[in-house]
């Protein structure tokens, strides 16, 4: 047997496949049987900062958003009772499984919400995933400002809790490398997923009306991760996760050669069922096996930008060498 344990956030993990945030992990009964399929741990369902704020206001029907469309919709789909549930969810799911648990929130600032974060430590949680989604579309907006946010958000939440602090982080930055190294200085940050998966807007041209784009990623898109993981590894002393695109053992590879500390898996639990935890790790385990390493960490960051000897393509925006030999 090889030795595929590894460490996020100071936490022991069995091998380095996450569950990321998902409909996958909003039950006990879903989460045991990720566990039972080889998960070494689970980032629960997210909830909103929303969501949160609305639910502590004195009445959910007075909560308003700076987004008149906004209020209605949080309105609606605040029930009354989500974080009573959430922390009954952390509560049960330490109970059933014995893989780290960690909860999560999507959130864009550090409002009054951030003092839910020491009812998410009080109930067990292992660690607390900041999914801080960041699109710069507001041209009053500096990025100065934008960026502000994540520290703002980091030193409230921080301030509120003990438990480990993940960032996921959006890759929308005018200098992401130098932003990722800032905060990475913070004592209240363990580790960076990178990176959040957005929303993609679509156009149905027959009925004329905006609509959804893929929900699900595909292996295409674990470049943009890829890059940035093989980049950061070797500037950052903080634990490195990747998300989006990683639909299999190859993928898993990859991500561990550029210098991850592990990874997120969601698509393709969907695509493919739970299930497909054993099939990652048996893939990952065959390949060692082939390459006679014995432990992730004998080839983690092999292939960074700190020790590849073509390092230089992961700085490389441009398609020259591609486009020269084409007619």
């Amino acid at each position: 047997m090889k030795n595929i344990a590894t460490k996020y956030l100071g936490l022991d993990l069995k091998n380095p496949v996450i569950i990321g945030s998902c409909g996958f992990t909003n039950s006990i009964d879903k989460i045991k049987e990720l566990a039972e399929n080889g998960a070494a741990a689970v980032v629960l369902k997210s909830l909103f900062e929303e969501q949160i704020q609305a639910e502590m206001s004195s009445n959910i029907e007075s909560y308003n958003t700076d987004y008149p469309g906004a209020t209605d919709y949080v309105r609606e789909y605040t029930r009354g009772s989500e974080l009573n549930d959430y922390l009954s969810l952390i509560s049960g799911a330490k109970k059933s499984v014995d893989i780290p648990v960690i909860a999560s929130v999507h959130c864009v600032s550090g409002a009054e919400w951030v003092s839910f974060a020491k009812s998410v430590e009080e109930e067990g949680a292992d660690a607390l995933e900041l999914n801080i989604s960041l699109l710069p579309s507001n041209p009053r907006i500096t990025s100065e400002e934008n960026e502000k946010r994540y520290f703002d958000i980091l030193n409230s939440v921080g301030e509120k809790t003990s438990i480990p602090i993940a960032l996921k982080m959006s890759h929308y930055s005018a200098s992401l490398a130098n932003l990722i190294s800032k905060l990475s200085w913070s004592d209240k940050v363990s580790g960076f997923v990178l990176f959040n998966r957005y929303y993609t807007p679509d156009i149905d041209i027959d009925n004329l009306t905006v609509k959804s784009s893929n929900v699900l990623s595909t292996p295409e898109e674990i470049c943009g991760s890829l890059r940035w993981i093989a980049l950061m590894s070797g500037i950052i002393e903080k634990d490195l996760v990747a998300s989006t695109g990683v639909h299999d053992s190859e993928g898993l590879i990859k991500q561990i050669l550029a210098g991850a500390t592990a990874v997120q898996v969601v698509s393709t639990i969907y695509n493919n069922g739970p299930e497909q935890v054993q099939v990652i790790i048996e893939g990952l385990e065959k390949w060692m096996a082939e390459k006679s390493f014995d432990s992730l960490e004998e080839f983690r960051g092999k292939l960074s930008y700190g020790q590849a000897e073509n390092a230089d393509v992961f700085e490389r925006t441009q398609f020259m060498k591609y486009y020269a030999g084409m007619s």
